[in-house]
């Protein structure tokens, strides 16, 4: 049995991941910036960690990780991606803990939406007319993600576009929303690849979905995969207009719609203990095309402090 640890516990979609990696006979150590969190009663260890900020943050992890016998960390949070992946060989030769991210160059180019879209007109990947000025229509900070922070130039003043700082402006492409979710293997060859179309959206995150395989959006997926160096989970979104698909991001880590590739095609928690800690050959199994997920709130009753 694994120590996995998961960040950011207390997003409403973190459920899925904590049963995910208790299913799979390991132990999931979950962590927050929040005390009052759902992971203190369904995880099987919860610790408060310092926010992202904190000035001690990573001499914090190395004392935290090593006290708490983690094995394994799986980040998620966009802020501390490039960090984790920066440390990823020291935690490995020094600690044995295996970090699953993908390369810091390849974090980098992800998080950062500019230099994304330079990739892709670079490397022929179709994707929003996007500039550093705020002339098209959608709007969004530079470093971001989801929906936050996102407007549309039409919806608002003058004056407060003026005082947009760290933006950039994208072409408004009107059409369907899908997710890749994706798994790659220690050498950035993709175990899975799994389209799924976001057929309902609540505050950016997918609460009806439905699996769609599609030749074009999984060659697209291939076709980036060669150029960057990809290591464990990834998602891509894209839209679909005119029967071509556009790239709008592409983050990597887990996205929280990966409960639905998980239930399409098996547990990804054993495939990434196996290629990563065990260094073992993993197979894929078949895709269930048309698959949908429904998701919703469920609660947690709890004694509170007198």
């Amino acid at each position: 049995m694994y120590r996995i640890l998961i960040e950011a516990a207390g997003a409403l979609t973190s459920a899925f991941l904590i049963k995910a990696i208790q299913q799979s006979g390991n132990a999931c150590i979950a962590t927050d910036i929040a005390e009052q969190c759902h992971a203190k009663y369904i995880a099987d260890e919860f610790h408060v960690v310092p926010k992202k900020d904190a000035p001690d943050l990573w001499g914090f992890f190395e004392r935290f990780l090593s006290d708490k016998q983690v094995d394994i960390v799986i980040p998620s949070l966009d802020e501390t991606l490039l960090e984790w992946s920066n440390r990823r060989t020291d935690f490995q030769r020094h600690f044995g803990i295996e970090v699953i991210v993908s390369e810091p160059g390849t974090v980098k180019l992800c998080l950062d939406k500019w230099l994304l879209y330079t990739f892709c007109l670079e490397n022929d990947i179709l994707v929003p007319d996007t500039s550093l000025s705020l002339d098209f229509e959608v709007l969004k900070p530079r470093f971001g993600r989801g929906s936050k922070g996102v407007f549309f130039r039409s919806q608002l003043a003058q004056g407060v576009i003026e005082q947009l700082t760290g933006y950039i402006s994208q072409e408004f492409i009107d059409g369907e929303e899908y997710t890749v979710d994706c798994l790659f293997d220690a050498e950035g060859d993709p175990v899975y690849i799994v389209p799924r179309v976001r057929v309902r959206v609540v505050d950016g995150k997918s609460v009806v979905s439905q699996i769609k395989l599609d030749a074009q959006i999984v060659s697209i997926v291939n076709r980036i995969a060669k150029k960057l160096q990809f290591r464990g989970l990834v998602n891509f979104q894209f839209k679909k207009w005119k029967d071509r698909y556009y790239l709008i991001e592409i983050n990597p880590r887990l996205a929280s719609g990966m409960a639905l590739s998980f239930e399409a095609t098996e547990n990804w928690i054993p495939l990434l203990v196996g290629i990563f800690k065990e260094h073992r050959k993993v197979e894929a199994k078949p895709i269930q095309d048309g698959l949908m997920m429904y998701r919703y709130y469920s609660e947690i009753f709890a004694q509170g402090d007198a």
